[in-house]
């Protein structure tokens, strides 16, 4: 251990006297904040490969270290090394999603064949693998506590996922595989970013204000017609056409859980989730949708009644009925009638600058923390601010950037990602980097970024997910902040939905932006009796796209001569399956469900509503004991937040908890 040790001082030593390259020197910026103002370009590839260079040296000292394997000298030296690698591939997939510029696109290109036989050389490595496999066979007798135990575990199990156990004619094909399949989900996104930048320029509305658009928008003509170029993104037969990249993306996920012994990706993917196997999914989403699609039949009723008297009044044909792209229009009538609720009455008093202020002090309130604004930071974009967090001992917790507006290189949606991870090495602390990203309305000359509800509830989210990131307290960058189960990171994020529109939250934010009022108690009420309107429709399109996703990876075949029409007829059999309901699609659609063919999310975006389980049982407990409860806040912290994926998601939250989730939390939270 000590000459791996001796060995990575000399090569970081190496590295922090290169000053050409700012990936290749020590950071002389703030809190370890990338070095946004001198990375340039063309920096990220060769920095790239000097990175795989230095983590191979490692993984080589790692093998032929003659000493019997332990966990220090296998386990902890692999969670120490690639430290050069992960500083330039956070910021360079951090940037391509913010601000993916067609140059940044070609780098990322070039990035991941890089990375993907990286990847493969590590984790097919047979001598690597027996070293691990010895310590994995005899853990128990390891004297281990539960970190180290998953620590060990995942990447155990990442060489199991890899095929280290195949053939050398196999690997070679996994090999295959793997790259193919990132050349892929690259090109699913790129082309993606092009159809919502098309349909930007085409409707003057930006994807991100695609439903309050739909909303509002009177003429049912233009709603019809943007509502089908919205849901048909991908799908156009265009140069950015998404189908023949599902099927080739389909067929090679099925191969490579073939390969794995696997009977279908899906089966291949949950073995390590919550949730564990595709039937306990489907059987869990088939729970939900059943209700869901029920209250929405009934929400139809009261839609329809408001198209009738549209119809009656002339503004509408004779006969019209109740379509997709008139959802979200007559439930905005519905909801103002019902509830006397208008949007445009409360976006004053959601100002961005007041809504962060007030996601901060709830978090305060709860944790302890302060965020002090930074300036003249290092950042990649001008949007971009900095806060400094720390504890209430004054202690350093982490560094959090917000970048909440859009632009045509930005990618659509909100997100959380780490420029810096946590973790100690040797026994030095790093303390992480985090972003949030969103696409909120950028301000203009005489009005500030002004949030809907939906905005509103979105920042709170994304900043649940920062707060999982900031509070870690993990030793292997492995199992650090949100590195957990697929269906558990959710909870931290949607669990701080919940305090978004309490009345004790909203006194300290919600302000007028023009007359500093404070939200008046009328709105708030409004507010809160509304909480369950609409849940049918938004339960039902949510659900519709996790099962979606679960038949695409539930396939165990794919037709070696298919048409691109297949996913439409795959999509449309899928749908009418599931019993959804002709005025409702999917949330998102095959040609556009960046989630799964771009992101994290195959066969996992059931998680949202399965965290959602946990997030709702949970906040029953803070509203029990008081939502500000320091004893259950500090609860939340340390069992949930801190703890990041460093022990079994579920034994965390019965520790929090003090008993299992009640699975019917979720049909009372949303009124089903």
């Amino acid at each position: 251990m000590k000459r791996i040790l001796l060995m990575m001082s000399f090569v970081m030593a190496a590295v922090s006297c290169n000053n050409t390259n700012p990936f290749l020197a020590e950071w002389n910026t703030p809190y370890g904040i990338p070095d946004f103002n001198a990375i340039e370009d063309e920096h990220y590839i060769p920095a790239l490969e000097e990175g795989i260079r230095l983590q191979q040296a490692e993984i080589d000292a790692i093998i032929s270290n003659e000493e019997a394997p332990s966990f220090a000298n296998v386990v902890e030296a692999y969670e120490a090394s690639g430290a050069v690698l992960d500083r330039v591939s956070n910021v360079l997939f951090n940037i391509s999603e913010s601000d993916a510029t067609e140059s940044m696109q070609k780098i990322v290109e070039q990035a991941l064949p890089l990375i993907s036989v990286h990847s493969d050389n590590i984790f097919m490595n047979a001598d690597f693998f027996a070293k691990v496999k010895d310590l994995y066979d005899k853990m128990e007798t390891l004297g281990l506590n539960q970190e180290q135990k998953m620590t060990l575990r995942k990447l155990y199990d990442a060489f199991v996922k890899n095929g280290v156990a195949l053939g050398e004619a196999e690997q070679a094909r996994m090999r295959d595989i793997n790259m193919e399949l990132s050349s892929l989900s690259n090109a699913f996104g790129n082309n993606l970013l092009a159809e919502n930048n098309a349909f930007a320029e085409e409707f003057g509305v930006s994807i991100s204000e695609y439903s309050e658009a739909m909303a509002s928008e009177q003429d049912r003509s233009l709603r019809e017609r943007m509502f089908k170029a919205y849901s048909s993104r991908g799908n156009n037969g265009n140069a950015n056409d998404n189908k023949e990249l599902i099927m080739k993306m389909i067929s090679l996920r099925v191969e490579k859980a073939h390969l794995l012994g696997y009977d279908n990706p899906a089966q291949m993917i949950l073995a390590d989730k919550m949730a564990g196997t595709p039937e306990a999914v489907d059987n869990f989403l088939a729970g939900i949708m059943a209700p869901a699609v029920a209250k929405a039949k009934e929400e139809i009723i009261d839609m329809q009644e408001m198209m009738d008297e549209d119809i009656k009044a002339g503004v509408v044909p004779a006969g019209s009925t109740i379509q997709p792209w008139d959802w979200a229009y007559y439930a905005e009538k519905v909801r103002k009638a019902k509830y006397a609720l208008d949007e445009e009455e409360l976006r004053p008093y959601f100002k961005m600058e007041n809504v962060r202020e007030g996601v901060f002090s709830t978090a305060g309130r709860l944790f302890g923390l302060n965020f002090e604004k930074l300036d003249n930071i290092p950042a990649y974009h001008p949007d971009v601010e900095g806060f400094k967090v720390t504890d209430s001992d004054g202690s350093y917790i982490g560094i959090l950037l917000t970048d909440y507006f859009p632009r045509s290189t930005k990618r659509g949606g909100a997100w959380m990602t780490n420029f810096v991870n946590q973790e100690i090495v040797a026994g030095k602390e790093t303390r992480p980097v985090i972003v949030n990203v969103g696409n909120f309305a950028k301000p203009t000359a005489d009005k500030p970024s002004l949030l809907t509800l939906d905005q509103v509830e979105t920042m709170f989210h994304e900043f649940g997910h920062a707060l999982h990131g900031l509070l870690s307290q993990c030793t292997y960058k492995s199992v650090s902040g949100t590195s957990v189960a697929r269906d558990f990171v959710e909870l931290p994020s949607q669990i701080m939905e919940n305090w978004a529109f309490r009345k004790e939250t909203l006194e300290g934010y919600a302000r007028h932006y023009q007359t500093g009022e404070v939200i008046p108690d009328s709105l708030v009420a409004k507010i809160n009796a509304a909480e369950t309107f609409n849940q049918g429709f938004m339960t039902t399109e949510l659900t519709a796209a996790s099962i979606l996703d679960l038949k695409w990876h539930m396939l165990n075949t794919i037709p070696s001569e298919v048409e691109n029409s297949f996913v439409e007829s795959f999509e449309a059999a899928a749908c009418k399956e599931m019993g959804l309901i002709e005025e409702i699609i999917p949330r998102y659609r095959s040609t556009y469900f960046a989630h799964i063919f771009s992101g994290g999310y195959s066969a996992g975006y059931y998680s949202y509503l399965w965290a959602e389980v946990l997030d709702k049982d949970a906040f029953e407990h803070f509203v029990a004991n008081g939502i500000f409860d320091k004893e259950t806040a500090m609860s939340f912290r340390r069992n949930i937040l801190e703890k990041g994926g460093s022990e079994e998601p579920m034994e965390l939250y019965r520790r929090f908890r003090g008993a299992e989730p009640d699975p019917e939390a979720l049909i009372r939270a949303r009124g089903l």
